[in-house]
């Protein structure tokens, strides 16, 4: 699955960080420490922690609105 969040995320990362809280709200600042290049990483805390699947991620990503 294409993954256009990760341009979006570059300059909105606090704005985004905000709204991923505001869906999984047990996510910590630690679990979605984010550094470009890191996309995938990210991603794989995010699921790891939730549970949710990479998809149901990506698609909560890809709908971000800033």
């Amino acid at each position: 699955m294409s993954q256009p969040w990760k341009d979006k995320l570059r300059g909105n990362w606090n704005i985004a960080k905000g709204k991923i809280k505001q869906e999984w709200g047990e996510l910590t600042d630690d679990d979605l420490d984010y550094r470009e290049g890191q996309e995938d990483e990210l991603l794989g805390r995010i699921q790891r922690k939730t549970g949710e699947d990479k998809e149901r991620i990506n698609r909560f990503l890809n709908d971000l609105k800033y």
